[in-house]
């Protein structure tokens, strides 16, 4: 795979954009000034693929609801009600997830590795900062799959139409220590202001939850705690059910007497659980898009353990095909049940460094990029952005 260079580094477009307070340690080490390019063909492959994704994704999450599969996935037996009570009332949307992606350019097909669905990263640089490095280089917008922002935007604006009983108030919140979270609720808090919400932020373990009131951020100016009727939180599902059991009880109140909406609803942890990929494979058969997946090692196939809730590449072993460990990740994970699925090698540059695509989706696929790393894509994976070329 050979990339392109766009020598010119997207610091002072970023600028120009407004978007300057993503300059900084956080971001821009993740980019390079390499991008993929991608033919506009391929693009179109990735957006269809993506929405294709999507719509399967939300017949197996219905088919886990039918038959009652919730803990075959994994998920807490005290979530279950809140996932129920969020699938059935249409007016808790999905508002965005990252579909990651192996294949798609120089010939190879595009393949399901999972669907990042609950607390998606790498917003800001697809994006922002991948668009700021190509206007930085003399390009526009036709030369890039990229309308991540604007597409949130437009869920943020259908969020308050779906709910015009409610204020639109935004509370945003994630883990303190976390600093890449911060920059990617901060874009999320962007896209809401622009819809007409009024945002504040602060972390998970300051904001008040009521079962009778709802949920309410102090307001540090006068020491006031203030109501407000939507939460984002960039917390995973899996993690609030597990270590903050009292909080799921409050919040499935919270939910069932519409008090606040939480974002993204807890019915995105049936999407989250890597056990859903083998359902996908009952559900669809050897579909192009899909990896063979099961609970245990497949036969005379070399394939990928995951656990259920693992991220950023932790607890991820290689497995030959006789069984032997080709390459494996530590993390803090292993307590979780497993599933194995078909190994498929990623596109590679010539300095042998490999390429997950990912393509975002807010209601409609609406933005790529790639990640660059290793066999096992873990946290220290580079960003790296695309140029669609003709």
């Amino acid at each position: 795979m050979l990339l392109k260079s766009l020598p010119v580094a997207p610091d002072t477009q970023l600028r120009n954009l407004g978007w300057d307070w993503m300059i900084g340690q956080d971001t821009l080490p993740y980019l390079t000034n390499e991008v993929v390019p991608v033919s506009a063909a391929e693009a179109e492959a990735y957006y269809e693929a993506a929405n294709e994704l999507f719509d399967m994704f939300v017949a197996a999450g219905q088919h886990v609801i039918d038959n009652n599969r919730f803990a075959e996935l994994g998920i807490p037996d005290n979530l279950v009600e809140l996932i129920k009570l969020t699938w059935n009332d249409d007016r808790n949307i999905h508002l965005y997830g990252r579909f990651d992606l192996a294949g798609g350019i120089d010939g190879q097909p595009i393949k399901l590795i999972e669907f990042n669905a609950d607390t998606a990263t790498c917003l800001p640089e697809t994006a922002v900062v991948q668009y700021a490095h190509l206007r930085a280089n003399g390009l526009d917008e036709s030369h890039q799959f990229n309308t991540v922002f604007e597409t949130l935007t437009s869920q943020f604006e259908e969020l308050l139409a779906q709910h015009p009983d409610l204020q639109p108030t935004l509370l945003l919140s994630a883990m303190r220590g976390f600093p890449e979270d911060d920059t990617n609720v901060a874009l999320i808090g962007e896209a809401a202001r622009e819809a007409g919400f009024e945002t504040e932020f602060d972390f998970i373990d300051s904001v008040e939850f009521s079962a009778d009131e709802g949920i309410f951020w102090q307001n540090p100016k006068n020491g006031q705690f203030e109501k407000l009727d939507f939460w984002f939180k960039l917390v995973p599902w899996e993690s609030i059910a597990e270590d903050e059991p009292d909080l799921t009880q409050i919040l499935t109140e919270i939910v069932r007497n519409r008090l606040a909406v939480v974002l993204n609803p807890p019915y995105t942890l049936l999407f989250q659980s890597k056990y859903i990929l083998k359902v996908l494979w009952e559900l669809y058969p050897n579909h192009p898009l899909l990896l063979e997946t099961d609970t245990k090692p497949l036969t005379d196939k070399a394939c990928v353990e995951k656990v259920l809730f693992g991220r950023e590449g932790a607890n991820v072993r290689i497995l030959n095909s006789d069984g032997s460990v080709r390459q494996a990740v530590d993390g803090e994970y292993s307590g979780y049940p497993k599933i194995y699925q078909a190994y498929v090698d990623f596109p590679r540059d010539e300095a042998g460094h490999t390429y997950q695509a990912g393509v975002f989706y807010a209601g409609d696929a609406c933005g790529l990029g790639f990640r660059r790393g290793g066999l096992i894509l873990d946290n220290g994976a580079g960003f790296v952005g695309h140029v669609v070329e003709e």
